[in-house]
C-alpha cells in the first residue's frame, strides 16, 4: 500500500481530536504520506484547488480545525503536522526552515499537487516564507500569520529587552539549548505550555491546550517539537541569502491587533513585491482559534483570485 493512503490511528488522528464538529470526520481523514527521509501526517479533505495549511508552535494540525469546514467548501485542504510534531515522524535533524519547507514540497508531490497556496501561522510562517522563497514555481500565494516578519539575523532582538518581549521571546534562546530544555519540562509540560499559550496574547481554548500539551507530553515528543528553534542558526543564514532576491507571488500578512498587528505587513514589504496587511481587531496571537470568523473573512478575498484562475 503506498503510504500517502494509510490511516494512523490514535492521538492527534482525526479519530481522537476532541469537540470535532459533527460532520468534520466525514469530511476529512488523517493520512501519513511519504515526503522523501520522512513520513508526514496530514488532515485532508474537502474539494477544489489545494490549500496547505501549516500550524505554529506548539501546536499542531487541530489549530485550523475552526477554518477547515468552511475551507473544504472551495479547496482541498491539507493540514499537515510539520517534521517533529503530533504523528509526523521525528527524525533527529532537519529542523531548518529550507529542510522543513522541502518536506512539505515532497508531501505536496505525493499527493499530486505541483501549484497550491499556503497560509502559516507562527513557525508556519517561517516554513511558509522558505516554501515561497525556495519554491516560487510550487506557490502560487501565500498568508503569513502573526510573527513580525521571517527570523534575520539583521532582525534579532538584543538580549536585553523590556519585559513584555522577554516574556513573550524568552522561550527561544532557552529552547535552543541543548538537552537542558528536556530535563527541565519534562513531567512539567503543562506549566511550561500553558505559560506560551497565556503570555502570546489572545486565548486558546483550555481544553485545547490540555489536548497539545498531551501530545507533547508524549514519550520521545519533546525534542521534536524544540528541533524549530535549535536549526535557527542554519534558517537564520538561509534567510539573509532569500531576502536577497523579493517574493514575487502575492503575500497576504495577518496580524493580531493585541499581538503583532501592523508589524506583520511592516516586515513582509521589504521581502516582497505584492504584499497586502490585515489587522485583525481585539485578536492575539492565535488567529485561528480565537478569532476563526475574522480570520476566514481575511482569506477569502484573498484565496478567491486563486481559486477561481485555479477552475477549468
Amino acid at each position: 500500500m503506498n503510504s500517502s493512503s494509510t490511516t494512523p490511528k490514535g492521538a492527534g488522528s482525526v479519530a481522537e481530536a476532541p469537540h470535532l464538529s459533527p460532520d468534520f470526520a466525514h469530511t476529512f481523514e488523517s493520512r501519513h504520506i511519504n515526503s522523501g527521509d520522512v513520513r508526514l501526517h496530514a488532515v485532508t479533505g474537502g474539494k477544489g484547488p489545494p490549500l496547505l495549511l501549516v500550524h505554529g508552535w506548539p501546536q499542531n494540525w487541530y489549530a485550523w480545525r475552526l477554518l477547515m469546514p468552511t475551507l473544504a467548501q472551495d479547496f482541498e485542504v491539507i493540514a499537515v503536522d510539520q517534521r517533529g510534531i503530533g504523528l509526523s515522524d521525528k527524525p533527529a535533524d532537519g529542523y531548518d526552515t529550507g529542510t522543513l519547507a522541502g518536506d512539505l514540497v515532497r508531501m505536496m508531490s505525493t499527493l499530486g499537487h505541483e501549484r497550491f497556496a499556503v497560509v502559516g501561522h507562527d513557525t508556519g510562517f517561517a516554513i511558509g516564507y522558505a516554501l515561497c522563497a525556495d519554491h516560487p514555481d510550487r506557490v502560487d500565494r501565500a498568508a503569513l500569520l502573526e510573527i513580525p516578519g521571517p527570523p534575520l539575523a539583521s532582525a534579532s532582538p538584543p538580549v536585553f529587552v523590556p519585559s513584555p518581549v522577554n516574556d513573550k521571546l524568552w522561550h527561544i534562546p532557552f529552547l535552543r539549548a541543548q538537552s537542558l530544555p528536556e530535563q527541565l519540562v519534562k513531567d512539567r509540560e503543562a506549566a511550561f505550555f500553558g505559560y506560551e499559550f497565556a503570555i502570546q496574547g489572545g486565548r486558546v481554548p483550555d481544553d485545547a491546550i490540555r489536548y497539545y500539551v498531551d501530545l507533547v507530553s508524549r514519550s520521545g515528543a519533546l525534542p521534536g517539537s524544540f528541533g524549530f528553534y535549535r536549526a535557527l542558526d542554519a534558517t537564520l543564514a538561509q534567510n539573509e541569502t532569500r531576502k536577497a532576491a523579493r517574493l514575487t507571488m502575492p503575500i497576504l500578512a495577518i496580524g493580531g491587533e493585541r499581538s503583532y498587528g501592523a508589524h506583520v505587513g511592516e516586515a513582509m514589504k521589504p521581502l516582497a513585491e505584492d504584499v497586502q496587511s490585515v489587522v485583525v481587531p481585539g485578536a492575539g496571537h492565535w488567529l485561528a482559534e480565537e478569532a476563526p470568523e475574522a480570520l476566514l473573512a481575511a482569506l477569502t478575498p484573498f484565496l478567491a483570485q486563486y481559486r477561481t484562475a485555479a477552475q477549468p
